[in-house]
């Protein structure tokens, strides 16, 4: 976590400075896009701001309110912050782009434009360099869609996905400037600004998607599941077990729960100690397994037996 603090403070300090920079040159040059690109910056450093209130709020212990902590925390913030990007982001530069569209005006000197996009380009691959090493950090091995998809961490894959989306603008930001210049067409500088606006968009549809999923209560892979499962089948007085129910309650600690049918006639003694190898075993090969809820039922098969005998 404090690795991926470190991400979002980049983040802010790097939009902070291009944000200031292109709205200056966007007002002397009058570029569409470079004040698209101006908005983008503005809505990705209030965002950092937004995580770290997310990641403040989260790290809060738990109370009787909340029982479980307040991990969901990051999870509702990161949510805002997407919903930011499709708004004002993707919205404004929509919206900017629409407007030169329809009523296209000459631009002046170009040249300041590239100096900012340049420097902007510096910046935002500082800040792409530092989410970049917290996210590789925390998916070890796993390649990198999967870790995408899978990762319970908004903060690294927000920055990441931010980024990723201000460098594409960047570019696509430059090659509006320059082909409304070689080629005569003012027009040009408006479908970038109308590109920038779609990627944004893009963007926060897929961090809606994530967020969502870990909102309404999403659980671990099947895989991972079936493996739990596995563990508590594998105990020698285990004769069945129930379905692994679990869920996300932060970025790393998960509850789980599910309920284990022992063979008749098995000491308390002994079932006190096998759930306990339960847990630990599941711990050991689980590390973000925080909370673990092993319910004991009866065996109605063998009650039903013992009815029918007498």
């Amino acid at each position: 976590m404090a690795e991926s603090k470190t991400a979002v403070y980049g983040a802010i300090a790097a939009n902070v400075a291009i944000a200031l920079t292109k709205f200056v040159v966007a007002g002397v040059t009058g570029s569409s896009a470079m004040l698209s690109e101006g908005v983008h910056s503005l809505v990705d450093t209030g965002n950092g701001a937004l995580l770290l209130v997310g990641m403040r709020r989260s790290e809060r212990p738990s109370s009787v309110e909340h029982p479980f902590g307040h991990g969901k925390e990051l999870y509702f913030w990161s949510l805002i912050v997407a919903v930011l990007i499709f708004g004002l982001g993707g919205g404004v530069s929509l919206y900017e782009g629409i407007s030169h569209l329809r009523s296209p005006a000459p631009l002046g000197d170009p040249f300041w434009n590239y100096v900012v996009l340049a420097s902007a380009a510096v910046f935002e691959g500082i800040s792409f360099s530092l989410g970049w090493r917290a996210f590789s950090r925390q998916r070890g091995e796993t390649p990198l869609w999967q870790a995408l998809q899978t990762s319970k961490d908004p903060t690294a894959y927000t920055v990441v996905a931010e980024d990723s989306a201000a460098l594409a603008g960047l570019a696509i930001a430059a090659a509006g400037v320059y082909l409304s210049h070689r080629l005569q067409m003012p027009a040009l500088d408006g479908v970038a600004s109308i590109l920038i606006g779609v990627l944004l968009a893009g963007v926060a549809m897929l961090l809606i998607h994530q967020s969502r999923g870990l909102l309404v209560g999403e659980g671990v892979r099947p895989e991972t599941a079936a493996a739990i499962r596995r563990i508590v089948r594998d105990e020698p007085a285990t004769r069945d077990s129930g379905p692994v129910l679990s869920m996300y309650i932060g970025p790393e600690e998960v509850l789980v729960t599910t309920s284990v049918v022992f063979e008749d006639g098995t000491p308390s003694e002994e079932v006190a100690a096998a759930i306990d190898r339960m847990e630990a075993r599941i711990r050991e090969r689980f590390p973000k397994v925080g909370r673990i809820f092993i319910e004991v039922v009866p065996d109605r098969r063998a009650a039903a037996q013992r009815a029918g005998g007498g």
